[in-house]
């Protein structure tokens, strides 16, 4: 179990119920890679978690953003990111 701020856990739950994961939001690592990490998401499943994220909360990352490698590079950071953007 990791000290996931409350915002991380509910991004964390989003995403573990969008992508069917079989692994306890609590469980997540909130500095361990997103793509190719030990939740094993692909190009894919970060596609989908775009998706998820525009439709909760009210934003897109969009897919030419120069800095989408480094948004999606652990829990934490997606996180902030979202923090920072919201509008719902």
């Amino acid at each position: 179990m990791y000290g996931l701020t409350p915002q991380e856990l509910e991004l964390s739950a989003l995403i573990v119920e969008a992508l069917n994961l079989s692994v306890n939001p609590h469980d997540v690592d909130p500095e361990a890679p997103l793509y190719g990490g030990t939740l094993g998401l692909d190009s894919i499943d970060l596609l989908e978690i775009s998706m998820v994220i525009s439709k909760q909360y009210g934003f897109m990352i969009s897919s030419d953003s120069d800095n989408k490698m480094e948004i999606f590079s652990c829990l934490r950071n997606l996180c902030t990111y979202v923090q920072m953007h919201k509008v719902k």
